[in-house]
């Protein structure tokens, strides 16, 4: 009898460090041709990473695309290949692999971008611009075509560009890397075909933080699964972590005149927004990523001011040194992870409101066009009327003056130990008010939500993705399961 041997299973060797200082270049480059000599003997259960890299270019009114190169990365597909179809029905954008000849789709998965969010900003009814993004899934047998969808003003889907691909294209990257840095296990709890796989990148952070990097890397492991409803589903997940060595600590942030150019290039002000956390230099993130197993990518930025950001089946960021770096990293997870949205809408942001009311794709939030149908109302109690009542005026009364004070804070350049007391306070009426409510701990349709006050409802009167609590409500839970089960077998 043959048994099948993953490419995964003797992975766990390769997150040993060398012993010798000097010969880290030549273990990394050693274990990389091993992954591969151990892939080309197993089954074709597990096929190499492709990654197709293309810029997204345009305007509020138009877009455009083209391919940028497609890359066969290090690694074997980490993913289960008995789930390689997506049926959330997640995600601004959504990608198909269909083989180019039966038309039959192998694999496909709903996203979110840069892009997607810049195209709502007033700068991109001004100008131009360019964006560099990744479509990765199993490297296919034969040629196919990735089909590129959007959704249209009324959330349907809707072509936007497809592309050929043949496997067997000269033209293919294949070229092979040493690793810029020691992957280091976090948390294995099994094959990474068989559970999520989530990896922790490091941004600014020196050669001398790097203990540091993992010290805070661990730290919000434990704060994650102390959460539910991950902490019911901690055995689901590998946790991974890998942080490039950084010239200076810390990263770019503009708005004050500080300058960085760390390895992945993560800087504060994404579109003009002092406290949101992206990197747009996708090419520096997917060459260091691409020396780990992942599906979900958080980038630590080795900062104190507050910040974060996250973006659905992208990445989310959080800075690790503020007092409020763990709400920030579960909430920003959140969005990256289950597609959830934001569910405040007293605090500024970079978006111009929408015109029309259209049901939103966020499994958090509604219209609530059509009541009798509300997405969630089976965690409804009979007697919890829609939409549901609360204590709305007063909330809205008090966050305008926190946000005024907040603004102050920022304007006069006050330490950053005087916003995280001004969180405190905030935090600590909300959830007196909170306590107050009526319905407070039911699930219902709270009007408020995705940045608006009118016209869009939350689940329920408090949850991570509205306030800075520490839990997410029954509707949010229920979608993080969801994606959950997406990627692993549990067990």
């Amino acid at each position: 009898m043959t048994v099948a041997v993953s490419p995964w299973s003797q992975y766990k060797d390769f997150a040993t460090p060398p012993t010798n200082q000097m010969n880290k270049n030549i273990f990394c480059v050693f274990a990389l041709v091993l992954l591969v000599t151990v892939f080309s003997a197993a089954t074709a259960a597990a096929p190499r990473t492709m990654r197709l890299d293309y810029y997204h270019t345009g305007n509020s009114a138009q877009e455009m695309f083209s391919v940028d190169r497609v890359v066969i990365e290090p690694l074997p597909w980490p993913g289960d290949m008995t789930k390689a179809i997506d049926d959330t029905n997640l995600g601004k954008y959504f990608f198909e692999v269909r083989d180019q000849k039966t038309k039959r789709i192998l694999y496909s998965r709903g996203f979110a971008s840069i892009y997607g969010e810049w195209e709502t900003t007033d700068e991109a009814k001004a100008m131009m611009r360019t964006f560099s993004e990744s479509l990765r899934f199993p490297t296919p047998a034969a040629p196919v075509e990735i089909v590129l969808k959007k959704r249209d003003a009324n959330n349907a889907w809707t072509n936007i560009w497809t592309i050929p691909v043949d496997p067997k294209d000269i033209f293919i990257d294949r070229s092979q890397t040493p690793a810029p840095a020691r992957l280091i296990p976090i948390q294995k709890m099994g094959d990474p075909a068989t559970k999520v796989d989530f990896l922790i990148l490091g941004d600014g952070y020196t050669a001398r933080d790097l203990r540091k990097f993992e010290r805070d890397a661990r730290r919000l492991t434990e704060v994650l699964f102390a959460t539910s409803p991950f902490k019911e589903h901690r055995r689901d997940f590998n946790v991974w972590a890998l942080c490039p060595a950084a010239a200076q600590s810390g990263i770019s942030r503009p708005s004050t005149g500080i300058y960085r150019d760390s390895p992945l290039g993560a800087t504060y002000d994404a579109f003009g927004s002092e406290r949101y956390v992206l990197t747009f230099d996708n090419h520096a993130l997917r060459k260091v990523a691409q020396f780990a197993p992942y599906e979900f990518i958080e980038i630590l930025a080795n900062n104190r001011t507050y910040g974060g950001g996250g973006i659905f089946n992208l990445y989310s960021t959080v800075a690790v040194d503020n007092a409020f770096a763990n709400y920030v990293f579960v909430h920003e997870f959140g969005h990256h992870f289950a597609g959830l949205a934001d569910e405040y809408y007293t605090s500024s942001v970079a978006y111009s409101p929408s015109t029309e009311r259209v049901e939103p794709w966020e499994p958090n939030a509604t219209a609530l066009l059509d009541p009798a149908n509300l997405k969630w109302k089976d965690l409804v109690s009979p007697d919890t009327p829609i939409p549901t009542l609360w204590n709305k005026e007063a909330f809205e009364n008090y966050s305008r003056e926190i946000q005024k004070r907040r603004a102050k804070l920022r304007l006069d350049k006050r330490p950053e130990n005087e916003m995280e007391a001004l969180f405190r306070e905030e935090l600590k009426h909300e959830q007196a008010m909170f306590a107050a409510e009526k319905y407070g701990r039911r699930v219902g349709a709270f009007e408020g939500a995705i940045y608006e006050s009118k016209g869009y409802y939350r689940p329920e009167v408090d949850c991570i993705m509205f306030t800075r609590t520490n839990h997410f409500c029954a509707v949010c839970r229920r979608a993080i399961e969801r994606i959950i089960q997406l990627y692993s077998r549990g067990g």
